[in-house]
């Protein structure tokens, strides 16, 4: 790997970041400590949830100093309802079973990761 920080250690330090902010952020599921992807899943506890996970290679080489990793939102519109982003979560951890999940309750949606484009 190339100086990629740990995912295991990107998530301690985000769930850190998160509830020092007041904001609620737990880890759902563990998935590879070194390498496993990550998907954060917002929840503006309205009815309102967006997924974000790690954005395509193709955006994400030559990354700015200070940046680790980039995510994208994984769904055209720009909330989706909390069954739906379920539902896709469900599929992705079918698919990787390396998968980390990190949920968040913030009212105010932001994910405060590093958005691709």
């Amino acid at each position: 790997m190339s100086g990629r920080l740990r995912s295991d250690i990107w998530v301690a330090a985000y769930l850190r970041r998160r509830n020092g902010e007041g904001v609620a952020a737990v880890l759902r599921r563990r998935g590879a400590a070194e390498a496993g992807a990550i998907m954060v899943k917002v929840d503006r506890l309205d009815g309102r949830t967006a997924l974000f996970g790690p954005a395509p290679q193709s955006l994400a080489t030559d990354l700015p100093w200070g940046v680790d990793r980039l995510f994208s939102r994984m769904h055209a519109q720009d909330w989706i309802d909390p069954a739906e982003a379920e539902a896709r979560l469900q599929r992705e951890v079918r698919f990787d079973s390396d998968l980390w999940i990190v949920e968040v309750e913030d009212p105010a949606g932001e994910p405060r990761v590093d958005l691709a484009g």
